[in-house]
């Protein structure tokens, strides 16, 4: 017979807004009318993870349910559903890599498993170092220059295992990195067709309109 005993409520560290966080908090809270106030448990969110470290602990939805007049499970709820917020710890770069078909097609899994070998973790853990943490999510919205990754606010796009492997060494070792297309494209227009060279991207023209005769 299965013993049933009572679970022992635990103990969460305290989690307080900075004055600077505060007045953002407040800023968010005045753009709905009264009674409205939960409308902005997402920036909240937004806020707290950010000051937190990069996830949302349980002090975090706590803080934000007391301010908003809620209950902490309705704030849960909300940081659960959303993959933009993370219920446990996460590196100092947390990369988020697209696994959605257009980017499946062009190479994401060439680019999770080259990930994971030169960081030695799995999807969803972090580096010894605490630096890095890498998860799997849907669509990250530019498709067209896929495979794609975002790394905190920053997007990565027009990978290959090599450069995506690259601007992970230049992070580890605190240097600048190259947000965007790493080939050279502008925005999202087309690859010549001598991309398969040297990745060099050409303005094409307008076809000429056909001049057609007037009916005599």
């Amino acid at each position: 017979m299965t013993k049933i005993t009572a679970r022992q409520k635990e103990n969460h560290p305290a989690f307080r807004f900075s004055s600077e966080n505060l007045e953002k908090v407040n800023a968010h809270i005045a753009k709905y009318p009264a009674g409205r106030q939960a409308s902005a448990v997402i920036p909240l969110l937004d806020i707290g993870q950010r000051q937190n470290g990069g996830w949302v602990s349980q002090g975090v939805i706590e803080e934000i349910a007391q301010i908003l007049g809620m209950p902490a499970i309705r704030v849960h709820e909300v940081a659960a559903f959303y993959t933009m917020f993370n219920l446990k710890p996460v590196g100092k770069h947390h990369i988020q890599l697209c696994g959605t078909t257009p980017c499946w097609l062009r190479g994401a899994a060439d680019l999770k498993k080259a990930c994971m070998n030169r960081l030695n973790i799995d999807e969803g853990g972090v580096s010894a170092d605490g630096k890095f943490s890498l998860i799997e999510v849907e669509c990250l919205g530019a498709c067209v220059n896929a495979p794609v990754v975002q790394i905190n606010d920053d997007f990565f796009e027009d990978l290959t295992p090599e450069s995506f492997v690259q601007i992970i060494d230049d992070l580890a070792n605190g240097k600048e990195v190259k947000v965007g297309s790493q080939i050279g494209r502008q925005c999202s227009a087309p690859l010549s067709s001598s991309s398969d060279k040297g990745l060099e991207v050409k303005a094409t023209k307008a076809p000429r309109k056909r001049k057609v005769k007037d009916a005599e």
